[in-house]
Order: structure tokens, then C-alpha cells, then sequence
């Protein structure tokens, strides 16, 4: 049975997990109707991306 012949330090172990925390959601602001939104993406509320209409949202 494999066993450690040493203890892991605090330091080794928060090493080891540093990647296993939750990222933050990026958010940015819509330039056409300031709502918030991923970047990258069509804007949920007014239908824009990159400065100009894609989709028609129904009012």
C-alpha cells in the first residue's frame, strides 16, 4: 500500500490546490445600452454586438 513517508506542508498542499478555486464571471458593460454582459457576447438586452444590431429584441 502506497503510504508518504512524509507529512505535506500547508505550503506543498495550497501549492497543489491553487488552481482548484472558482474563477470570477467577467462582466462587462454594453456600449449601447450599458447593460451588463460577457464579453465576447451579444448583448442579452438590446440585441448588440461589436457597435451594431444583430438580433431584433422585441420591446
Amino acid at each position: 500500500m502506497a503510504v508518504p513517508k512524509r507529512k505535506t506542508s500547508p505550503s506543498r498542499r495550497g501549492m497543489r490546490r491553487s488552481h482548484d478555486s472558482l474563477r470570477v464571471e467577467a462582466f462587462q458593460e454594453c456600449s449601447n445600452c450599458g447593460e451588463l454582459k460577457r464579453p465576447h457576447n451579444l448583448c442579452e438586452g438590446c440585441g448588440h454586438y461589436n457597435g451594431r444590431e444583430v438580433v431584433a429584441v422585441g420591446a
